[in-house]
């Protein structure tokens, strides 16, 4: 996917005020509508137009998109940091406008904006002069989601100056975070959005950093389990520790090997119904450096002279099939 520049589209600067976006895009619609264009490519580029437009004209899309352009040109090859939009609180996309009616580029960046607008439109529906709901993404450990608890979370909420620049204002709010919160679950917080009679809402996006020992699939726990050979060929009772510092025991069977995957019921992500607890079973070798193991290691040469791994691997994969 390529980088685009949105401000080259417009052909504004990139300090350009909200008024200066504004003239440039209805000088641009004046000369590449399709329906009053010669241009050959007109319909492209006026669709190229209305994607810069709806990025630059709000705030928040706009502040989230400046922080991400630094130091990128249009055209190089791009791919979106992980939760590059972390911690701005969007009003969300204008009203009738569809992501899929623009580029990739846009529809990785600002796709799921709209779709939580919708989300707020419905819930909404049929109140008055209600304020706006308002969106934004958080950024979890894992921990902090196994647990919940109450959280203090700091926003970026992009505005408008007199003089039609964008500013940051911030805002801190105390958030109870559900146990066993997911990726992607919206959290609602009622009268946190725009303003109005009554206020409109604002929703969390949850997402989960990386951690170096364990992830989530939905609600399932991934993680490695790593064994002594004698633990995997006899059999063994291991502790598995949670990402909550708790632990708990698991049976390895006798005959387990690398690679293969055990499943522990209802030990996944804390909810109603939790998730699972899948461990990666992995045979760790004591070092040949180490004389006691390397006496053994001979032993076994010398004894189990029979025994020709890679025979046992291919029938075990003829049996797989």
């Amino acid at each position: 996917m390529e980088f685009k520049d949105y401000y080259a589209v417009l052909g504004v600067a990139r300090d350009a005020s909200a008024d200066d976006i504004k003239r440039a895009y209805r000088k641009l619609a004046r000369k590449y509508h399709p329906d009053v264009s010669k241009e050959p490519d007109a319909a492209q580029r006026m669709s190229e137009v209305n994607e810069a437009y709806t990025v630059l004209s709000d705030p928040g899309k706009r502040a989230a998109y400046d922080r991400l352009a630094q130091g990128r040109r249009a055209g190089q090859t791009f791919t979106p940091p992980p939760d590059w939009d972390a911690g701005f609180e969007f009003h969300g996309a204008p009203e009738g406008m569809d992501a899929a009616e623009f580029s990739d580029f846009f529809s990785e960046l600002f796709g799921r904006m709209a779709s939580a607008r919708a989300a707020g439109r419905h819930a909404a529906r049929g109140r008055g002069l209600r304020g706006e709901d308002h969106h934004a993404k958080v950024v979890l450990d894992l921990e902090q989601a196994w647990r919940g608890g109450t959280h203090t979370l700091t926003l970026q909420a992009p505005e408008l100056d007199e003089r039609g620049h964008v500013v940051l204002r911030h805002r801190t709010l105390q958030v109870t975070i559900p146990a066993g919160v997911r990726p992607g679950q919206l959290i609602r917080l009622a009268g946190q959005g725009g303003p109005g009679e009554p206020p409109g809402d604002l929703y969390l996006e949850v997402a989960i950093r990386p951690h170096p020992r364990y992830r989530l699939d939905g609600k399932t726990l991934i993680t490695e389990l790593p064994l002594a050979p004698w633990e995997a060929a006899l059999g063994a009772v291991v502790p598995v520790t949670l990402p909550d510092g708790s632990s708990l025991k698991v049976r390895v069977p006798a005959g387990s090997q690398s690679g293969q995957t055990l499943t522990v019921r209802g030990k996944g992500l804390p909810a109603r119904e939790p998730g699972d607890l899948e461990l990666q079973l992995r045979v760790i070798l004591p070092s040949a450096y180490d004389p006691r193991a390397r006496a053994l290691y001979e032993q076994m040469a010398a004894e189990l002279t029979d025994f020709d791994a890679r025979r046992v691997a291919a029938a075990e994969a003829e049996r797989s099939q």
